[in-house]
């Protein structure tokens, strides 16, 4: 008789074999368990479990709230028990203001996890790769910076702001819900100084707001083409989160007299009658810009013998009367508006010493006239003088 198979004596002795196929996991499952993965590789590589908090990277704020929901599901800690390797699943950490499960329909039960019903395979609706919108949404908020490669073209700008700030021709103020961001605007974030160098063309989002891209410069030398809407919510949920007001504002022209506001003052504009040849080929152009809350006639009456004049005498070409100004501010904003048209002019002192007056400017009577009209209606805001031009420009 032959020799009989293992199978053929089982088969002989009346026993079946039957192989016992693992159970197949639902698509539902398998998106269940990769997004506890994800979790499990962020404990893995930060030694601790996803946190909540707007401090928090993005990602691990997502992630925190993915974890409170499979917690608070029993069938989600059943499939997941043995893929735990961590103890995340610990029920200590559930949140109490989690959703009931069983009050949840499928679609939102997946939406509390994170995860999307997924449509018919063949479906219309199915877009192949394409980013979901909690991921662009994510990328938003975490729009990468890069260095910026012609930061020299604003350092200057920073350094003016600075100075700004410490003279006290701007200020800082908080940041309310959705206050407006214009191109040339600075802000202060998370201790970081914000530059708003450009506002792209404005498109209505998926949820009908309008938005814009834009270029932010920091301080650091660094740039990035974030959102408006997200600078916005930025700034405003950072606490320390401020606006850099412009130098217009404050109590410039205001009806609460301070102690360096004059009850009554001048500004005056002088043209200097020196023999110097720079001076006299360009006299029509060259003036100087002060304000005074006492008489003009008074204060340049010496004016042959104090440097400040040019060592000349000198003669009023324009006054304008003011009311309750701050004087140091106001001389502040002249000078910066006009800084670009500053002459660069050394004379001696008559005890022979070197002399370079800082209030000559190389600027048309007319721009002068436009320069204050546009102090007194407050739209000197981002403004200044350009010689090339001769002309007043926005600041790009």
């Amino acid at each position: 008789m032959a020799e009989l198979s293992d199978a053929e004596l089982l088969a002989e002795l009346g026993v079946s074999l039957e192989t016992k196929k693992k159970a197949a996991l639902t698509a539902e499952e398998e998106r269940i368990i990769a997004g506890f993965e994800d979790i499990c590789r962020f404990y893995e590589e930060h030694g601790h479990a996803p946190e909540h908090g707007e401090d928090r990277d993005i990602f691990e704020r997502l992630y925190a709230v993915r974890l409170d929901r499979i917690r608070a599901l029993e069938k989600c800690r059943s499939l997941l028990a043995q893929r735990d390797p961590h103890g995340l699943l610990s029920v200590s950490g559930i949140d109490a203001e989690s959703p009931d499960p069983d009050t949840l329909d499928d679609d939102a039960l997946l939406a509390e996890l994170g995860i999307e019903a997924e449509p018919p395979a063949e479906s219309i609706t199915v877009l192949k790769h394409v980013k979901s919108r909690a991921e662009v949404r994510a990328a938003e908020e975490i729009a990468s910076r890069a260095p910026c490669k012609d930061f020299e073209t604003f350092r200057p700008l920073f350094a003016q702001v600075q100075e700004d700030l410490k003279s006290g021709v701007r200020e800082t103020r908080p940041f309310g819900q959705e206050a407006g961001i214009r191109q040339g605007e600075f802000f202060i974030l998370k201790g970081q100084m914000v530059y708003v160098a450009h506002v792209g063309e404005e498109f209505e989002t998926e949820y009908g707001r309008r938005d814009s891209r834009l270029r932010v410069i920091y301080d650091n030398g660094t740039e990035s083409d974030v959102l408006l809407r997200s600078l916005q919510r930025a700034l405003y949920k950072d606490e320390a989160g401020r606006r850099i007001t412009d130098p217009t504002v404050g109590p410039l022209f205001g009806t609460t007299v301070e102690p360096d506001d004059l009850e009554s003052g001048t500004i005056y504009v002088l043209r200097s009658l020196s023999d110097n040849p720079y001076i006299a080929q360009h006299r029509n152009l060259i003036h100087k810009i002060g304000v005074t809350g006492g008489d003009v006639k008074k204060r340049i009456a010496n004016a042959k013998h104090d440097a400040t004049y040019l060592l000349a005498d000198v003669e009023v070409v324009a006054t304008y009367k003011l009311f309750n100004i701050n004087r140091t501010k106001l001389e502040k904003i002249f000078h910066r508006v006009l800084a670009p048209a500053q002459i660069d002019l050394t004379i001696q002192d008559r005890f022979g010493h070197p002399v370079q007056p800082k209030e000559w400017f190389l600027v048309p009577l007319d721009i002068v006239s436009q320069l204050v009209g546009k102090i007194f209606d407050e739209s000197i805001y981002g403004l200044i003088y350009d010689p090339e031009k001769a002309n007043l420009v926005s600041i790009e």
